[in-house]
């Protein structure tokens, strides 16, 4: 199993940004941080980068139930979103949850997991 799923779609980067922000949020997904890493890098290093953009989503419910669950989570919260230039369009990739918390001896986050990235995953192959 990998520890994301992704598809490419044909769109640049702000529309694919749109469309997969709008689909998370059908499935009760918020976009609560954004770092648009080929500008930090010419503003930091001065070094021409593609685009690449690293979106943190969260649902409220599944982290609430996530951090009562597993007090530690928060080191992998929330869900990360990546969506980067390639030659035959946009990828966007989604962090797959149940491979992050496999290390974790804890049921009840496993199967919470499983929830998480099933919505996820339904949010990607809408678009």
């Amino acid at each position: 199993m990998k520890y994301y799923i992704n598809k490419i779609v044909n769109t640049d980067l702000e529309t694919a940004t749109q469309n997969i922000t709008e689909e998370l949020q059908k499935e009760g997904f918020g976009i609560v941080t954004q770092f648009d890493v080929n500008k930090a890098l010419k503003e930091k290093l001065d070094v021409d980068f593609r685009q690449y953009r690293i979106l943190g989503a969260c649902n409220p419910q599944y982290a609430l139930k996530a951090i009562t669950t597993e007090d530690k989570i928060g080191v992998i919260l929330p869900c990360n979103v990546m969506l980067q230039e390639k030659d035959e369009g946009i990828e966007i990739a989604i962090v797959n949850p149940s491979v992050m918390v496999n290390s974790i001896d804890n049921l009840a986050m496993k199967s919470l997991a499983k929830t998480i990235f099933s919505r996820l995953e339904i949010a990607l192959k809408r678009l």
